[in-house]
């Protein structure tokens, strides 16, 4: 008789807001150097590492090998004198506060939330916010990187100088990243301040408010006047104590807004009047803590996002325009539009290379439709040079982006040396880079 032979099982994935999903053959995670070697050795189809599943477009989806840097985790080195550290590529943002506090270090800036994991973060050049900040990217100073034929390259300012560059941004691309080194600063504690007002007098004192402080941004109330003003300065006051993760960064606010949308949202004069009333019942307490437990929220409601980057000149202007067409057209959202700056780098795919931006992101809540929300804001972003951020939605193809990026061709010379049969590319990632 012949012997039943069972298929592999395969499980499949999910990003966090549920908009992306694949089947992959196989899902691995190595627990050595040699053993990720091996695997992207042997695979035959296409290999596509994976974090924390918290893009929203689709950078990991395939039906190849889908590969967590899970056990690739921790703090590997320090340098008390240069205040640099090495991270294991897999560690969670939000392993990497408590860490380098114990070691005397700190991470200059950082984005709103921790679930990423490193390697997430710089590929796709996550961020904070702040003029005088760039993103996790820049603060880069080496890495080591496993290519597709399976050689580990080590690489900084010195060693592989194109493929570092190149890499600080890379979209898991150019190889699998396994150890990052980072420049850091001295720890430090933030204090945080929120208040609400009129959206447009923010508008018109963004340069005080940019100025004044080292952090600042606002979550835009669509369909209403006003918004919530977020300011970070580091003190050497002692730490306030612990909110409830339902009030950290606005998500109480955040909370409100939702249940005033859904008695209003049928009578938009009404729900204006509504959610313009919150400046009278909304109050914050400020909180001071470890930069660490400042920066990063709870982010306890899922959505779907589309950020884009304009030059910094143009950011009050593209917010302008996006809240009066969803204003004209009545537009089906209620979730606040974050609105944040970000210095220069030169770092070829990154969006902020060569120019200082204003980061502006659209929300829409996993429930509802985002197509056709997006689809009629992004042609805001683009009449303003928008770049868009790697990990969130967009429409853009090669031919839409290589103008975007006055780099872009050094940056595909490294990947087509580096992985010369697109071992690591997905169908997006063949789309947005042009690979037929």
């Amino acid at each position: 008789m012949a012997q039943l032979v069972r298929a592999p099982r395969l499980i499949p994935w999910r990003n966090w807001s549920g908009g992306q999903s694949c089947l992959p053959q196989a899902r691995v995670a190595p627990k050595s150097l040699d053993e990720l070697v091996q695997i992207i050795r042997q695979a035959e189809g296409k290999v596509r590492p994976v974090g924390s599943a918290h893009s929203f477009s689709a950078l990991v989806p395939t039906d190849g090998t889908l590969l967590s840097l899970s056990y690739f985790n921790g703090l590997l080195a320090h340098d008390a004198a240069t205040l640099q550290a090495e991270f294991a590529a897999g560690t969670p943002m939000s392993l990497m506060g408590p860490a380098l506090k114990a070691i005397g270090q700190g991470l200059h800036n950082m984005a709103d939330i921790d679930y990423q994991t490193l390697a997430g973060a710089i590929s796709t050049s996550t961020h904070g916010t702040g003029v005088g900040f760039g993103s996790y990217s820049s603060h880069v100073t080496g890495m080591q990187l496993v290519t597709a034929s399976g050689e580990v390259l080590d690489c900084d300012a010195q060693r592989n100088p194109e493929v570092f560059n190149a890499a600080r941004v890379s979209l898991g691309a150019l190889g699998v990243a396994t150890r990052v080194r980072l420049q850091n600063r001295a720890s430090y504690r933030l204090r945080e301040r929120q208040w609400i007002a009129s959206t447009e007098e923010l508008l018109e004192d963004v340069e005080k408010n940019t100025r004044e402080n080292q952090h600042w941004e606002m979550l835009v109330v669509t369909h209403s006047d006003y918004a919530l003003s977020v300011a970070l300065n580091e003190t050497s006051d002692p730490a306030t104590p612990p909110l409830d993760p339902a009030q950290e960064g606005g998500n109480e606010f955040v909370n409100l807004i939702e249940k005033l949308d859904k008695c209003g949202s049928d009578f938009p004069a009404a729900r204006r009047a509504l959610l313009n009333s919150l400046r009278h019942i909304a109050s914050f307490e400020d909180r001071v803590g470890e930069s660490y437990e400042i920066y990063a929220n709870v982010r306890n409601v899922r959505f779907n996002e589309m950020e884009y980057s304009v030059p910094a000149e143009h950011g009050p202007a593209c917010l302008r325009e996006i809240l009066k067409l969803i204003r004209d057209k009545d537009l089906r959202t209620w979730f606040p539009i974050e609105y944040r700056y970000v210095k220069a780098d030169d770092i070829p795919l990154s969006m902020f290379e060569g120019r200082d931006s204003c980061s502006i992101s659209v929300h829409q809540h996993y429930s509802m439709d985002h197509h056709n929300f997006f689809a009629a804001i992004e042609p805001i972003f683009w009449k303003y040079a928008g770049r868009p951020h790697w990990g969130k939605l967009h429409t853009l193809n090669a031919r839409t982006l290589q103008p975007l990026y006055p780099r872009w061709k050094e940056f595909t010379g490294v990947r087509r040396e580096l992985d010369p049969n697109g071992k690591f590319l997905n169908a997006h990632l063949s789309s947005i880079l042009g690979v037929a």
